[in-house]
């Protein structure tokens, strides 16, 4: 009979998760009781949240939740197989085409996560030989779908257009791939996408743009942030949306040239090794683009609740970088100072997460705000309170 003994590769593992813990690293999953929404109950606690990305309260609205049921009926639950075997539906089309319409590009293509859809457009359009010049704080996707890729990465300072114009100057890569998120997820601000669509042009590259924050908020009718700079579909212009966030649902999409989704379709891995996403998803988000469309109450209401936690905290030692967005990001830099303040705040009935390395950089660690148009300024403005004694 053979005696089992300790496992060294779980020592190992075990002493990193005390390391993890010892430099206030370790995180920690809190299970939610009720919907997505601005009152939460976690453990027994009722708490208002400012947790989720979901930017205009649509996660539980119940015109979604009518599409849904609706298009369980119609559709069944699961979509069976990957896009291109048996799993793309009449109500994936639809999605499409309306993503399609509504963003002002030809054409756009479904992945099932903002994830997914990353590690799927960078390999697909460059590879060996090539290069991908990144913005130092994009999204973690991003930077890993640019090692997927094995082109030489090149990461310029922070919307450092000038860095990045000397770059693409002295690449001599077959092809050249600018990648940015259009709005940064822990810091609310927004990329200089008309600069960098003019160094697209002028160095002929692609421009790859993550609008997962943007998308749903930003933009007349919530277009995005392309909407947001005036920017027309261009050749070279491919966007990816999240439909997990503002559009109060899940999945992703690809909007850009015909050509370039007929390109992603046939060597998107991602694409095309992947279950499809449920029809009931894609039912939902028909609806959920209406209220989009018509969503400009919301949008203002949101930007309203921005300018008041910014207001309210103006004057004291809290700082808020500038952030036009639902994103707000509370500077605390310490990681043990921005828990202790997180669970101050928890105890005072108020759900704000504390967000450290290495999703930021090393001395950064702040809370992350997220507002939504569920929202009430009364909701908001005890948060405010409750920072304020902090401080």
């Amino acid at each position: 009979m053979t005696t089992s003994r300790p496992s060294l590769l779980l020592d190992e593992l075990s002493a990193q998760l005390a390391q993890l813990d010892a430099t206030g690293l370790k995180r920690r999953r809190r299970t939610l009781e009720t919907p997505c929404g601005p009152l939460a109950r976690v453990d027994g606690r009722d708490l208002i949240s400012f947790c989720s990305n979901d930017y205009l309260g649509l996660a539980n609205d119940p015109a979604l939740v009518e599409a849904a049921c609706a298009g369980a009926q119609a559709w069944g639950v699961g979509s069976g197989a990957s896009h291109l075997v048996s799993g793309h539906m009449g109500a994936h089309q639809s999605l499409e085409d309306k993503l399609a319409a509504f963003t002002g590009f030809p054409h756009a293509l479904l992945f099932s996560t903002g994830t997914l859809a990353n590690l799927g457009i960078v390999p697909a359009l460059v590879g060996r030989g090539d290069a991908v010049f990144a913005d130092k704080l994009n999204h973690a996707s991003l930077i890993d779908a640019v090692q997927l890729s094995r082109a030489d990465s090149q990461r310029y300072p922070h919307k450092d257009v000038g860095t990045l114009e000397r770059l693409l100057a002295a690449s001599s890569a077959k092809r050249k791939l600018i990648l940015t998120d259009a709005v940064f997820s822990m810091d609310g601000d927004l990329a200089p996408l008309p600069a960098l669509l003019e160094l697209a042009e002028r160095f002929d590259a692609w421009l790859v743009v993550d609008d997962a924050h943007g998308f749903g908020v930003l933009g007349a009718q919530g277009r995005g942030s392309l909407a947001h700079f005036n920017i027309a579909a261009s050749e070279r212009l491919i966007v990816m949306g999240t439909l997990g966030k503002a559009a109060g649902a899940s999945g992703a999409f690809v909007a850009a040239h015909e050509t370039v989704i007929e390109w992603l379709l046939q060597r998107a891995r991602t694409y095309i090794f992947t279950t499809a996403s449920s029809p009931v998803m894609a039912s939902a988000l028909l609806a959920s683009l209406d209220l989009i469309a018509a969503g400009d109450a919301r949008r203002q209401h949101l930007k309203r609740l921005a300018a008041q936690l910014r207001d309210g905290l103006a004057d004291t030692r809290w700082r808020l970088p500038p952030s036009p967005t639902a994103i707000q990001p509370v500077m605390v830099g310490d990681n043990f100072e921005v828990l202790r303040i997180a669970e101050a705040l928890y105890q005072q009935g108020l759900w704000v997460p504390a967000i450290r390395p290495p999703t930021v950089a090393k001395g950064t660690a702040r809370l992350r705000v997220s507002l939504t148009a569920a929202h009430s300024a009364a909701q908001v403005e005890k948060l405010v309170d409750a920072l304020r004694k902090l401080a």
